[in-house]
């Protein structure tokens, strides 16, 4: 099974197709994938819910590695365009997630003023209002959609009990549109069953579901490292570009990452 974990509470810099030049943090444990969701995709593998994993870092922890950082990078003049908050799973599972991005958003005051702070989220907690008032802080509230079916709901981002699509879509309509969507599109075979959010069908649910949103923002992709499961295809750039142009002809922006 292919693995990419991150190792530390603070990682990087990287240089992000996405977001630019990136500091990443990381708030769940360093050994292992915590996710409420199991995407056939993920890059850090498959959730394994027999093992018992290292604990979530301590507010303080995150705040201190934050500093020592962000300070060194002070010191070396390379500071970052972003603070992303991604990592090993779903970061807003942090019981302090809400006094985590309160830490962050004073020490990018403190440091590097020009920097934005980003959240890559599931979006599966935004219900709770601790997540919410934390989401409506940051800078680029980055939440993920991949499909409105709920057949293919299930067979690529595996969620736990309960989590439906109609339900994170009404979540995802309660940040009138201070939110940036992102979709990874791909295609294969899963449990002996295609995949493809690509198809006409597939479109036309999203961006129905992208009307009723709003978002400032719709960041389109497809995987760039391993998968947690074989059999699954990129999308091709030229592909993406033309979802792109249908998404922009429907009144969207729309950023494209390959």
């Amino acid at each position: 099974m292919p693995t990419f974990l991150f190792d530390k509470i603070v990682f990087g810099p990287v240089k992000s197709r996405r977001l630019g030049v990136s500091l990443g943090i990381n708030l769940l444990p360093v050994d292992g994938k915590l996710c409420n969701f199991d995407c056939i995709y993920c890059e850090c593998g498959w959730n394994d819910s027999g093992k018992k994993h290292g604990s979530l870092p301590k507010r303080s922890e995150v705040k201190q590695a934050l500093s020592e950082r962000l300070l060194i990078m002070t010191e070396e003049g390379t500071l970052p365009d972003v603070i992303t908050f991604a990592g090993n799973g779903e970061p807003c599972m942090h019981p302090e997630f809400e006094g985590i991005i309160d830490d962050t958003i004073e020490l990018r005051n403190s440091y590097c003023p020009r920097a934005r702070i980003a959240v890559l989220s599931n979006s599966t907690l935004i219900h709770k209002e601790n997540v919410r008032r934390a989401l409506f802080k940051v800078d680029q509230n980055i939440l993920k959609l991949d499909t409105v079916n709920e057949k293919s709901f299930r067979l690529i981002n595996k969620p736990a009990p309960g989590l439906k699509p109609e339900k994170i879509i009404d979540d995802l309509q309660s940040f009138e549109g201070k939110i940036i969507i992102q979709t990874l599109f791909f295609r294969g075979y899963f449990d002996n069953e295609k995949i493809d959010n690509t198809t006409e069908s597939e479109l036309s649910g999203l961006i129905d579901a992208y009307h009723n949103i709003s978002p400032e923002k719709i960041m389109i992709y497809t995987f760039e490292r391993d998968t947690a499961a074989e059999g699954l295809t990129k999308i091709s750039l030229p592909e993406l570009n033309r979802i792109r142009d249908r998404l922009v002809a429907e009144g969207f922006e729309v950023e494209v990452s390959a």
